[in-house]
């Protein structure tokens, strides 16, 4: 399964970007699909995902200001951010988890302070 990922760039500290990804299959019923994010020097963490039948998690970091959402199609997600911070720089991936996992290449986002 190939993930492509858009929408990163640079940003101002609170401003809003919105990031896409799509898949080349739909996703399965069991599956999820979602973001992770990896800072300079840092592990990559989960910042949101969503399953198909619409289950959401989200990071604490990100709660009240990232929204993620699945387009009409079930291959795409979109991750709405807003009250971006300096700590939310980094490389976003695309990540879809069934029985087996898959990442895409992922999409840089910068917030100047």
């Amino acid at each position: 399964v190939q993930l492509q990922a858009s929408g990163g760039g640079l940003v101002q500290a609170g401003g809003s970007l919105r990031l896409s990804c799509q898949a080349s299959r739909n996703m399965f019923t069991t599956e999820v699909m979602g973001w992770y994010r990896q800072a300079p020097g840092k592990e990559r963490e989960r910042v949101a995902d969503i399953s198909t039948q619409g289950r959401i998690r989200y990071a604490d970091s990100v709660k009240g200001r990232f929204t993620i959402s699945r387009g009409n199609a079930r291959n795409t997600v979109f991750l709405e951010m807003s009250s971006l911070q300096s700590e939310d720089t980094g490389r976003y991936y695309c990540h879809l988890r069934g029985g087996r996992q898959f990442w895409g290449q992922g999409t840089e986002v910068t917030v100047s302070s």
